[in-house]
């Protein structure tokens, strides 16, 4: 089991945390049966013809006013710190924890096959909105998952204002000096952007995502307890670290 618990004396909360990620995060680097993600999703880009600020080596012409934009494209980035690759998708609904649990499996489909000997997923996430440990859905579809994939998964939170210390933190800021100045004026742009950027010498793997998401789906209160039973919360930190063991097939 990777998460420890935290000693009996009063510490803040914040410390706490780090605390345990300053643990758990190295352990699983280190245990072939463990893959670390870090997850999160950049700020949404606006798609048109108008300054974004920044510098270019070539003059652009852009709006003199924020008009309204073509699209706006929400990036979400998925980084292995174990193997510094990163998969980045886009899409251009909403940002909700269906969004984030799709993308999340289609990497695994995806890549999977390449970690036979991996048994836990360990997931580096900010506590954002759609991705808490307290987001119903969320908590559905990553139970889901275990299930589906028959993988453990391990939820190891960033406190609140220090989502920075999360590695995918660093993707994103190299992503933004990369089209720094540029006119992202087509979802097409952007994603050509996105390809041709390097992080720690390797150009990540992106995908656009055309479903459509809606807000306020959730599981009600009754369902939400019956899940909870399957919820391995730190003790200390219950909102902060969550394991969730998958059901024998067949159940």
């Amino acid at each position: 089991m990777l998460f420890r618990r935290v000693a009996q004396k009063k510490i803040p909360e914040t410390d706490a945390i780090f605390n345990q990620l300053a643990q758990i995060n190295p352990r699983a680097d280190e245990d072939e049966t463990v893959l670390r993600l870090s997850l999160d999703a950049k700020a949404r880009v606006w798609v048109g013809d108008y300054s974004r600020g920044g510098l270019t080596r070539v003059i652009v012409k852009a709006l003199d006013h924020d008009f309204d934009p073509r699209a706006k494209m929400i990036p979400f980035g998925i980084y292995l710190p174990q193997y510094n690759e990163v998969y980045l998708y886009f899409m251009t609904s909403k940002l909700t924890s269906d969004f984030i649990a799709d993308c999340l499996e289609d990497f695994w489909l995806s890549q999977g096959h390449r970690f036979p000997q991996v048994k836990t997923l360990l997931l580096n996430l900010d506590n954002g909105s759609e991705n808490s440990s307290r987001r119903t859905q969320f908590m559905k579809r990553i139970t889901d998952f275990a299930d589906t994939f028959q993988i453990t998964m391990q939820l190891a939170y960033y406190p609140p204002y220090h989502s920075k210390y999360n590695p995918i933190e660093r993707v994103w800021g190299v992503l933004e000096q990369h089209w720094n100045g540029a006119l992202l004026d087509t979802c097409d742009t952007v994603l050509k952007f996105a390809q041709t950027m390097t992080y720690k010498g390797q150009q990540p793997v992106v995908k656009f995502v055309q479903a459509i998401y809606h807000t306020g789906v959730g599981l009600t209160h009754k369902q939400m307890a019956k899940l909870e039973q399957r919820f391995d919360r730190l003790e200390a930190l219950p909102k902060w670290f969550v394991r969730i063991v998958p059901l024998p097939s067949g159940i």
